[in-house]
This record gives structure tokens, C-alpha cells and sequence, in this order.
């Protein structure tokens, strides 16, 4: 009996190790070609640039060597109000400072009106809004437009899930890991799923986190809108990465008290 019970102890520690190889970020995986250390990895040539959409929100400023005709292409205080960083959560400051484009696809902005930029790049965009205030003023006014920051959502094995914003012009996957929380030692770090949408539809891709390749992947940049999905393994049936020792004794207890209960049985017949 004692046999059986050391059998199940055993089988259940085997259940419920985790291999390294399973959790480290960015290994040399077998069959693909080495990366060593200080060796320069070239980004991936990606052709696809990001395409503004419907409930984007936008950064526009204006420069001008007159001040006051600036200033009358801004929302009350907007300006002052915003702030450099790179960090996320709910410190979005473009939500509230930047132009939110409509369900029609048009940004107002304050003398010129609206102007319709979704479906167009940010180049594009920014070319456009040019246009239209040159054809306004006389005065030279010189316009910068940009994504308010790289929205994205975590779903799944993250410390913190939920809807993010980095506050910079480029992020890495490691930069929406970093803000969303580490993903904790129940994720399929393999098994990375990155919703993507494109210019009137969505694709599904999987990256995987323990490959050292992802650096020249054409998915090593997040882009705006990006949703991250991180599967739980098997494991997690156990219990979350904080209770699973508890979830294991538990487990352990439960099944001693099974075979002894039954050694009883057996010997009192």
C-alpha cells in the first residue's frame, strides 16, 4: 500500500513540473539557426503600415511663429496638459487631450472642421490636415500627426490583464509584456495569439515567445489595436501559479486518505 500511494506522490510532482525550456524567454530552439550573443539581428521588412481607423484617437499639433494662431487650433489646455512617457494603464493622456476619430471616419478640429482620415496613414493623414490649413491661412503653420499612443488588450495568462497604452511611437512585444505584467508560469509562452486588424478585416497570428527568432519577426512590433491572447497549460485545471502547491497538497491529502481508508476496509474484511 505503501508502494501504491509513493506511485501516485510521484506521478502527480511528474504532472505538475514545468520545464524550463517551456517558460524562458528568446532560447536557440532546435532546428532553426543559432543566435548568439552581440550577434546583430536585422528587423523583419514588414510592408504593411498601419491604417487609421473608426474610435482612433490621434495626437495633432500645430507649430506657427505666431503663437496665437496656434493656439486656435487647440482644445482648451490641451497643450499643457500633455505629457511625455512611455508608460501605460490608464495614464492616456491623448484620450483626453488628442482627436478621437468618429464611426464616419472624421476628426473636427477646431477652425478647419472635420476632415476625414480613417483609411489613410498616419503620412497620410498628417499630409491631408497640411493641406487643409494651408488652403486656411496664409500664414506658414506646420502640422504633426500621430497615433495617441499604442493601444492594445492582454487577455489570458498575464499578471494584468485588460486594455493597455504605451505611450510611444514604437513598442516591442517585451514592452506590451512589461506593461501588461509578466505572463505568469502557467502561459504557453509557445503559444502567443496576436489578433491583428488590418484595413476591413482581422487575422489571427501565433508567435512564440520562447524562440529567440521572434527578434526578426515581422510580429517583434505591436501595432494599434492589437489584442494578446496567452493559453494557460494543462496544468492550470490544478490550479492558478499561486495556489497550485496548495492544490497539490491538497490533491495529496485527499488520495492518501482514499488508500487508507480503503487499506482499512480491506483489512478489517
Amino acid at each position: 500500500m505503501k508502494k501504491i500511494l509513493g506511485f501516485v506522490i510521484v506521478g502527480l510532482l511528474l504532472s505538475s513540473c514545468i520545464s524550463n525550456k517551456r517558460i524562458t524567454y528568446l532560447q536557440n530552439l532546435p532546428g532553426n539557426p543559432e543566435i548568439g550573443l552581440d550577434e546583430f539581428i536585422p528587423y523583419a521588412n514588414v510592408e504593411y503600415k498601419y491604417i487609421l481607423q473608426p474610435f482612433d484617437v490621434v495626437d495633432i499639433d500645430f507649430a506657427s511663429s505666431d503663437e496665437e494662431l496656434t493656439k486656435a487650433f487647440e482644445f482648451q489646455g490641451s497643450r499643457s496638459m500633455r505629457g511625455g512617457g512611455g508608460g501605460g494603464g490608464v495614464n492616456d493622456i491623448f484620450y483626453f487631450t488628442g482627436y478621437s476619430i468618429d464611426q464616419e471616419g472624421f476628426v473636427e478640429i477646431p477652425q478647419l472642421g472635420k476632415i476625414q482620415i480613417a483609411g489613410l496613414t498616419e503620412e497620410e493623414a498628417q499630409k491631408k490636415v497640411q493641406e487643409e490649413i494651408n488652403s486656411f491661412f496664409k500664414e506658414e503653420v506646420f502640422v504633426k500627426l500621430r497615433i495617441g499612443g499604442i493601444r492594445f488588450t492582454a487577455l489570458g495568462e498575464f499578471s494584468s490583464s485588460g486594455a493597455q497604452v504605451i505611450l510611444k511611437n514604437r513598442a516591442t512585444i517585451f514592452d506590451a509584456l512589461a506593461v501588461a505584467g509578466e505572463s505568469n508560469i502557467l502561459a504557453k509562452k509557445n503559444k502567443l495569439f496576436i489578433i491583428r486588424q488590418y484595413d476591413g478585416g482581422t487575422k489571427i497570428h501565433q508567435i512564440n515567445l520562447n524562440d529567440r527568432q521572434l527578434l526578426a519577426s515581422p510580429f517583434y512590433f505591436i501595432q494599434p489595436n492589437d489584442i494578446l491572447y496567452l493559453e494557460p497549460m494543462k496544468i492550470r485545471q490544478f490550479g492558478n501559479a499561486e495556489n497550485l502547491t496548495a492544490s497539490l497538497g491538497l490533491i495529496i491529502s485527499v488520495t492518501s486518505s482514499i488508500i487508507l481508508i480503503a487499506a482499512l476496509l480491506t483489512s478489517n474484511l
